[in-house]
């Protein structure tokens, strides 16, 4: 049984690759009725890695897929169908290509006035920079995130992760929320609108804050935290372990935890301007004592006395770690070809109506003459469509 949060909402997906399955992931699985569309054409299906590929599968589980030629009039008229059941419409094509295709916001409100359109692309709907393709390494450095990222001096260096693909994703499912609240008062859909650079460049948040505020650029701080030292990671018996101080009093509890009291009072050290001045020497005179002894032992000292602190795994370590485990992060789901596999879990958690993995994802064109049917087109029809190449 799907979860129930979101049943009463019908979502047409036309996104593809990462930033736009992130969003609509966020409402599959939490129940809404989900209609992902893709092309029949096997180089465009193919975006996103795949199809058995842990990405693909991870991106698009709850959701039923149909595959429709949306450049053919047949194709079109069935997403005009679609538009119609809708709630959401969310796409992430360039701006110029959706209005050639026909299914821009204007067309798509004329049809459906209640439709909440969201749309996701590199640079913004408008602008001098809307025609260029966005990519997210390209706007982790336009959005200064590889500028404060790396050891100083060692020059820009990418975040592991498509930090501005997921961060576009969940802000366009905010937008989405909010226009569908906004929607119960006025009963008008309304046009949501993000883009990778502008998501990335809020996802500065403190960091760009210094410098609209305070005028400060930035730089690179490694491993340190930018303001709060002792911040970062220190060598131990065994690898490595991450300590974080925010403030004084946390400050000496971590000199009283590894037997540094003097640092305490120490001129150098006994201010947070000190601290972050002296923070080399700082962190040589903790690291000297945490190398005298393992990760797992100092992790558990350092929590003991409130002192934040704790490992740094590897992935096969991270889903090992019992609090993980206990979290959930691991989703198990039954998947008709690959068998029992398993993704990455819900992070939100409701009381009432949590989220579900309940179905793995569907094959290309899996639900198509099952949704085909819903929208009125009976067995002949949809045969039609088919030797057209409408649909597939």
């Amino acid at each position: 049984m799907a979860a129930q949060a979101l049943s009463r909402f019908k979502i047409l997906d036309l996104t593809r690759v990462r930033a736009g399955p992130t969003c609509v992931r966020q409402f599959a699985d939490h129940g809404a009725q989900v209609i992902k569309v893709e092309s029949p054409d096997a180089a465009s299906a193919g975006l996103g890695g795949p199809r058995h590929g842990s990405d693909f599968q991870n991106l698009h589980r709850n959701k039923r897929c149909i595959s429709v030629d949306m450049k053919s009039p047949e194709g079109l008229a069935v997403i005009k169908k679609l538009v119609a059941w809708a709630d959401v419409l969310v796409e992430n094509f360039r701006p110029d290509v959706k209005d050639r295709l026909g299914i821009g916001y204007e067309a798509m409100r004329a049809i459906n006035p209640r439709l909440i359109y969201a749309s996701m692309s590199g640079f913004g709907e408008d602008g001098p920079y809307r025609m260029r393709p966005g990519f997210d390494q390209i706007a982790q450095g336009m959005g200064g995130l590889m500028m404060v990222t790396g050891a100083p001096g060692e020059g820009p260096m990418r975040v592991g992760i498509p930090v501005a693909d997921l961060t576009t994703g969940h802000f366009t499912a905010q937008g989405i929320m909010i226009a569908l609240l906004e929607r119960e008062m006025s009963g008008e859909g309304q046009w949501v609108q993000t883009s990778l650079l502008a998501s990335q460049i809020a996802m500065m948040d403190f960091q760009a804050a210094r410098y609209l505020l305070e005028g400060e650029v930035p730089g690179q701080a490694g491993n340190d935290h930018p303001t709060n030292i002792p911040t970062g990671v220190f060598a131990t018996s065994d690898g490595f372990i991450n300590i974080a101080t925010a403030g004084t009093p946390i400050f000496v509890r971590l000199c009283k935890a590894i037997g540094i009291e003097d640092a305490i009072d120490d001129p150098l050290f006994a201010s947070a301007k000190a601290r972050s001045v002296n923070r080399h020497a700082l962190n040589a005179k903790i690291e000297a004592v945490t190398k005298t002894d393992n990760s797992a032992s100092w992790v558990e000292r350092l929590n003991k006395a409130e002192v934040p602190a704790g490992p740094i795994y590897k992935m096969d370590e991270v889903f090992a770690d019992p609090q993980v485990r206990h979290l959930g992060m691991a989703a198990a789901v039954e998947h008709p070809t690959l068998g029992p596999i398993k993704i990455v879990g819900q992070p939100i958690k409701l009381s009432r109506t949590p989220a579900e993995i309940h179905t793995a994802t569907a094959e290309l064109g899996e639900h198509t003459d099952v949704v085909l049917g819903e929208l009125g087109y009976d067995a002949a029809a949809i045969a039609a469509l088919r030797a057209q190449g409408a649909v597939a």
